[in-house]
């Protein structure tokens, strides 16, 4: 069983000889036993072996190969799968403050009576405004899987009502956003890449018009990544058949070039791609792709630079193991993995040094950079949050304006901003003890008027009209308005 143990542990470095590994783990197992025998506190073979030795046997490697105990390969299993519990309910976090932004039709929270504006004031016993964001997100996540008393606040209603909702399985879409976001361009944000991904977006796209589209925006940021048929897939939706997708490079795997099928028909609109530090794995195998064969204009700010090919191996006792077996590669070359910082580090001559060259080309002479990551064709950042942006958006003041605004008024597809609603929303930032100066109001007019709008239309109209209304302020997505125009 240890030899089996090690040989499967050690599978990315070089194994010793056999009398060396028989001798080295005869003393592990001698440490062991003398620990067991005499250590100050009790020692369970579980802890010494789940704990201790494997993880700190993994940590040689890099830091992406992963043990995990028979619960969490059990819920690593269970998260493969795009069916997840939920009670189908949109919230606004912000500290101290949970505030709903939209029910979905038949779910859960939709049963329960909740809606949008209301705002959750404890979970479980646990008062919401005794907790940071961190710990909001963590109760959130965690009352998603049991049924859940919720103590709800209703503006106007003066009392809290107590909801108990039990979650539902629901199958949920990674393409969350699918819309114009002008004259025949169409937008798609996607959120990760699972099994239905590519099937997803191809929907996406048809529901939109398909090849009659002047052009798409891709929204990768944030997406971290997931099944890689998925990005395989996804990249054949838009490149010619037979062009190279990925390559996988690794020591003791074969190279192997995964190509768009021959039977491809790939949509021809113009594509532009945004990208930014979160960007990673499966959605950087795309980026990389289309910026290769010159598919598509990649926007926003450089990836993460995670290209590990994961193997995972099932251990006896439910436990399990992902372990780094190869590198992904660009069509150019380019390794998608940033250098590792772990001098153990070493799948061999071809990826031990994946980025020792700079400079590579599109298939139209272009030159991009190597080093891992995905460089964008246009570096555009996020306008810079100020000190006043901050307080408000960490306040929850648009949120909670937008849910006052509503109470006594009704607003249509045509509603905008005025001059004295911005009045309006200053008095009521001033009442939370938010007082800049005069000057600095005056600076953030177009900031100030499209966030109003986008939670009043969060609440009256549901979260991806919100977002439409975001994106009109969207720097990198102006950026990719102006290359799809021209």
């Amino acid at each position: 069983m240890f030899r089996l143990l090690a040989i499967l542990l050690c599978g990315a470095v070089a194994l010793p000889a056999a009398d060396d590994l028989d001798k080295q783990i005869k003393t592990f197992v001698d440490a062991f036993a003398i620990v067991e025998a005499n250590a100050a506190e009790p020692i369970s073979s579980e802890q010494a072996f789940y704990t201790g030795a494997i993880p700190g046997m993994l940590h040689q490697l890099d830091p992406h190969s992963v043990f995990f105990d028979p619960g969490q390969f059990d819920q690593l299993q269970k998260m493969e799968s795009s069916t997840q519990k939920g009670f189908g309910t949109v919230v606004s976090i912000v500290p101290g403050r949970v505030i709903v932004l939209q029910t979905l039709p038949g779910t859960a929270s939709a049963k329960a009576g909740l809606m949008p504006g209301d705002e959750i004031m404890a979970i479980n016993n646990y008062v919401i405004g005794r907790l940071d964001v961190d710990q909001l997100t963590e109760l959130l996540g965690e009352s998603r899987q049991h049924p859940a008393q919720l103590d709800v606040m209703r503006p106007g209603a003066g009392r809290i009502m107590r909801l108990v909702l039990t979650p539902e399985e629901m199958q949920t879409s990674s393409v969350e956003r699918a819309f114009f976001i002008g004259p025949g361009i169409g937008y798609l944000h996607v959120t990760s890449f699972d099994e239905n991904t590519g099937k997803d977006i191809k929907a996406a796209i048809e529901k939109l018009g398909g090849q009659k589209l002047n052009g798409l925006v891709l929204d990768l940021r944030g997406n971290p990544g997931g099944v890689v048929t998925a990005a395989l897939e996804t990249a054949s939706l838009f490149l010619e058949p037979g062009a190279t997708v990925f390559t996988i490079r690794g020591r003791s795997v074969p190279e192997k070039a995964e190509k768009a099928p021959e039977s491809a028909k790939p949509y021809r609109f113009k594509l532009v791609v945004l990208v930014n530090e979160k960007t990673a794995s499966a959605s950087e195998i795309v980026s990389g792709a289309l910026q290769d064969h010159d598919r598509a204009t990649i926007v926003g700010e450089p990836t993460y630079g995670k290209g590990l090919v994961q193997s995972v191996y099932p251990l006896s006792g439910g436990a399990g193991l992902a372990l780094t077996t190869a590198l992904y590669y660009t069509p150019s070359g380019r390794s998608i993995q940033k250098p590792l910082d772990v001098k153990e580090f070493e799948l061999g001559a071809t990826t031990a040094h994946p980025n020792a060259q700079s400079e590579f080309h599109t298939d139209k002479g272009r030159a991009v950079t190597g080093g891992g990551g995905i460089r964008p064709d246009f570096v555009v950042t996020p306008e810079p949050l100020s000190r006043l942006r901050a307080a408000l958006m960490g306040s929850g003041s648009f949120t909670g304006f937008a849910t006052e605004y509503l109470r006594s008024h009704k607003v249509d597809e045509d509603f905008d901003v005025t001059p004295s609603l911005l009045d309006e929303f200053e008095a009521y930032a001033a009442a939370l003890g938010i007082q800049p100066g005069p000057g600095e109001w005056a600076t953030q007019g177009a900031f100030l008027r499209n966030h109003i709008k986008t939670e009043i239309f969060n609440q009256a109209f549901g979260v991806e009209r919100g977002d439409q209304v975001e994106l009109q302020r969207d720097p990198p997505v102006l950026k990719a308005l102006e290359i799809l125009g021209s």
